[in-house]
């Protein structure tokens, strides 16, 4: 136990002894550690602080070249722009003394100039005093004081200036006529033979054949009940008379006479007639007018080559097939037109689609004009609107009377294709009286002219005549009576494609042999 303490105890001994011995070593090679530290750290800055003089003295040197650099760029660009400013210096100097020899040289014109301006005053004051003298020299040769020879010399320069606007304007209108004439009439004239369409003379009455002379007093019927059944039902009378084998049809709607000629034929072909078959066969009749509309409506599209019209509008235009105007059937007319317009919209190069369909449409408010107010031609263009029609057929339709201007060329096709369908020969037919009063109407324009001895209305009144007195119309005179007495039939008359008028001066001497 004792040695176990004894060694304990030496241990402590020990401890106390050699615990602060080695904290003493540890601190001493602590220091020395430190010390190694420093140095070495003084060693580094050292090292820096060389390597950054060494790099500053570069970048200073490297900053000093390009300074130096730039200093002489910026040297040789203020040399040559002080040499291009010396440059233009010298180009403005010399402008300047160019300026100053032009301004010398425009002083001394215009001193020039006034001097010729005083000159000019001076010799017009000359003349204005020549003339006075002179005039008061010749009017007192004359006799003549200035008023007075202003109109002796206005008056004389006057007929000189009628003669030579005569001789011009014929001049002129021979040139005009030799060209304009030709090409007009090969046009027209290849039109028309392209569409050459015969027109049937429409009149108020029908005539239907009958089997026999028995048949009328079946049609007439007990009391006359079947005829006045049928005249009721059809608007249109019936005609019985001695005329063999004929039953004649009058009224002046075409559409109803139609609608009663096919019925008194299904009652003849049938064999029964009474009131109730006859209310029957006027309905099928209807009918069959309405199918009959329709295709000649679709025959007429057909024949233009006229698309996309409302079926309406079809209706509208097969109804055509029963109105007539001068004899002249409407269908028929309007499908000429149609093509004559085509064919001359071909002819100049204008929209042949456009003319053909404004051609077929231009007399549409006739298939209405019996049923309601105004004229065909307000009419037609009511319809067309209510239709959607293009605003450019609307035009044509309505100025192919001249109600409006036309706005297209198409539209004065149309206009010249329905003077042309209408004044053809053999298109249309007048009424005695109205022909005789149309002749009668041009030879009063005629004779209304001063110097005019006779005149006739010959061809039909395709052409008026007048025959002048020589001793008071000159031949130049008579162009410009030629021309005021076509304006005055364009103005007061109306009639179907032109009238020419054809003044006949005719000077004789006669003497006698004795």
């Amino acid at each position: 136990m004792e040695k176990i303490i004894i060694i304990v105890f030496t241990l402590l001994i020990s401890a106390v002894i050699f615990i602060p011995v080695g904290v003493l070593i540890r601190k001493k090679i602590a220091e020395s550690k430190i010390q190694g530290a420093e140095e070495e750290a003084k060693r580094i800055l050292e090292n820096a602080k060389m390597e950054a003089e060494n790099k500053s003295k570069e970048g200073i040197i490297q900053v000093k070249e390009e300074m130096l650099k730039a200093r002489n760029e910026l040297d040789q660009e203020i040399k040559e722009r002080r040499g291009e400013v010396q440059l233009q210096e010298k180009r403005m100097i010399q402008k300047e003394e160019t300026l100053d020899k032009r301004s010398s040289n425009l002083e001394r014109k215009e001193k020039e100039l006034e001097r010729k301006y005083a000159d000019n005053d001076k010799m017009r004051q000359e003349i204005k005093n020549n003339l006075h003298k002179q005039q008061e020299e010749l009017q007192r040769i004359s006799g003549f004081t200035v008023e007075e020879a202003k109109k002796y010399l206005l008056d004389g320069l006057e007929k000189e200036l009628v003669d030579e606007k005569a001789a011009k304007i014929r001049s002129m209108e021979e040139k005009c006529k030799e060209e304009a004439n030709k090409t007009a009439r090969e046009i027209v004239g290849y039109a028309i033979q392209k569409c050459a369409a015969d027109h049937t003379s429409e009149t108020t009455v029908s005539v239907v054949s009958l089997p026999n002379d028995d048949m009328k007093g079946r049609i007439i019927g007990r009391e006359g009940r079947n005829i006045k059944a049928l005249e009721t039902l059809t608007g249109i009378d019936l005609i019985i008379d001695d005329t063999p084998e004929a039953v004649i049809l009058s009224g002046f709607d075409p559409l109803r006479r139609e609608v009663a000629k096919i019925a008194l034929e299904k009652l003849i072909e049938d064999g029964r007639i009474h009131p109730a078959k006859i209310e029957e066969m006027v309905e099928k009749a209807k009918e069959e007018v309405q199918n009959i509309i329709k295709s000649e409506g679709e025959r007429a599209m057909l024949e233009t080559g006229v698309n996309g019209l409302n079926p309406d509008l079809v209706k509208l235009i097969g109804k055509l097939k029963y109105r007539t105007s001068y004899g002249q059937n409407v269908l028929n007319h309007s499908i000429e037109v149609s093509n004559l317009a085509r064919i001359m919209a071909e002819e100049i190069g204008a929209d042949p689609k456009l003319a053909r369909r404004a051609g077929l449409l231009h007399d549409i408010g006739k298939a209405l004009d019996h049923d309601m107010e105004g004229t065909h031609v307000e009419i037609g263009v009511d319809v067309l609107k209510k239709f959607k029609e293009s605003p450019a057929v609307i035009n044509a339709v309505e100025a192919h009377h001249g109600d409006v201007e036309p706005k297209t060329v198409e539209a004065v096709l149309v206009q010249a294709a329905d003077a042309i369908s209408a004044s053809r020969p053999g298109a249309r037919r007048e009424t005695l009286e109205t022909y005789i009063k149309r002749l009668e109407k041009l030879e009063e324009i005629a004779d209304s002219f001063e110097g005019v001895d006779k005149s006739f209305a010959i061809q039909a009144g395709r052409e008026v005549r007048l025959i002048v007195k020589p001793d008071k119309v000159s031949d130049n005179e008579m162009v410009m009576m030629a021309r005021d007495v076509a304006k005055k039939v364009e103005s007061e008359m109306e009639y179907p494609g032109q009238i020419k008028v054809n003044v006949i001066r005719e000077v004789r001497a006669i003497e006698y042999a004795k």
